[in-house]
């Protein structure tokens, strides 16, 4: 649409912005809610849609740190993307992305990502499935069977307030260990993993926060949940070993006047799926896409993460929306880094940047896509020898919703 124009959205405009975002995703307009959005857009890159003066898009962006392997990169962790009922289907969302990717070139971001509420829409702007989540139940009802020996450790519930002091160094490790954890300041705590009412069930409880180790101000584990009618809704829980995850897990499952744990998203690699010892009793019952990911700059994105083989490869890309990463690339990349360069040569693999992107932080392997019909591969053995470069100790994963 030639008439609409693609601006900052000013701080006068946020609530006709929220207004859009309530009419689009069919939420009441509560006070509490309005406050609680006014503030993340208030910290948030935003661009608005207009049609002459009506406000008819909003796309918002947080500054992310994610990690990646070997390291961090900065990302836009995309938000609040909105687009009027009457103006849908006009190639809107399209035109305040490119504005967006414009401004993420300038302030040095080569990553974006998002929760999708509309699993099919964000495959054809670029992003790919880059973590994936267990939803995990537990039977309460009965003492949980371990086949580890949880630690014998204090346990101790911590005031919400003073958890990140507390439990950074086990988020921090967390980062250091998996691909797509984000980094926390305590603002980010406070609004986003600790805030008083649940957003998504305000029936739940406040947040508990429980930690185990000898020592008060240096756990070797926590959990982050809340309770509601029978159940345990476990958010995060993070331990430096098995029998410290054990006591945790041990202690959701045996709080009084409860008989399930619900855990809305755990890694695919979760050690409670591996130490559990009856499968019935812990059951996963859900498996879905948890971050998706666009690689904004593909040079910059492949040469900011570690590499855990050598590999010599050339890939022809499709990026329809950034001409910038289509074309052939030669990764030259192993432990001790990478390089990306343009070239002429034969291609080994040809991939759309969506593929690239559910690949990089090793959550998929590209030998599947082959498979799927989805990934080209030229020359043989290809995609497993870069499969075995992307490959990371483990899986990635995030809990990070924004």
């Amino acid at each position: 649409m030639t008439s609409l124009e693609y601006r900052t959205i000013p701080e006068k405009d946020l609530d006709r912005a929220l207004d859009l975002t309530y009419l689009v995703f069919l939420l009441d307009d509560q006070e509490d809610r309005r406050e609680r959005h006014r503030t993340r857009l208030l910290a948030c890159e935003r661009v608005g849609a207009y049609d002459e003066d009506r406000l008819i898009g909003m796309v918002a962006a947080h500054a992310l740190t994610p990690s990646v392997p070997g390291g961090e990169l900065p990302c836009a962790g995309v938000t609040f993307v909105s687009v009027a009922p009457t103006h849908r289907r006009r190639g809107v969302l399209r035109g305040m992305l490119a504005e967006l990717w414009r401004r993420c070139a300038a302030h040095g971001q080569p990553l974006a990502a998002l929760w999708a509420a509309d699993a099919g829409l964000y495959g054809r702007f670029g992003f790919g499935a880059a973590t994936h989540v267990h939803g995990v139940e537990i039977d309460a009802a009965k003492p949980l069977d371990l086949r580890v020996e949880p630690a014998g450790l204090p346990l101790r519930l911590l005031a919400p307030e003073d958890a990140p002091a507390v439990v950074g160094r086990l988020h921090a490790a967390a980062r250091a260990a998996r691909a797509g954890r984000l980094a926390r300041d305590d603002a980010w705590w406070r609004t986003h993993i600790l805030p008083e009412t649940e957003e998504d069930d305000p029936s739940l409880s406040p947040p508990r926060v429980v930690t185990v180790g000898d020592d008060p101000r240096d756990p070797v584990g926590y959990a982050v949940y809340r309770t509601g009618g029978d159940t345990v809704a476990l958010a995060e829980l993070e331990a430096d070993d098995p029998a410290a995850a054990a006591a945790l897990w041990r202690y959701l499952a045996s709080i009084d006047l409860t008989d399930k744990v619900r855990a809305w998203g755990r890694p695919l690699d979760d050690p409670l799926l591996y130490f559990a010892a009856d499968r019935d009793q812990v059951r996963v019952v859900k498996s879905a896409p948890g971050l998706w990911l666009r690689l904004l700059d593909v040079p910059a994105a492949l040469e900011g993460r570690a590499w855990s083989a050598p590999c010599d490869t050339v890939l022809d890309l499709t990026d329809a929306d950034l001409p910038a990463n289509a074309g052939r690339h030669r990764l030259t990349a192993g432990p001790d880094g990478a390089t990306v360069t343009r070239t002429d040569a034969a291609p080994d693999l040809s991939l759309d940047v969506r593929d690239l992107a559910a690949c990089y932080l090793g959550g998929t392997e590209l030998r599947h896509l082959v498979r799927a019909g989805l990934v080209a591969e030229h020359t043989p053995g290809a995609a497993e020898r870069l499969d075995a470069a992307l490959r990371t100790a483990y899986l990635p994963h995030t809990t990070d919703e924004f």
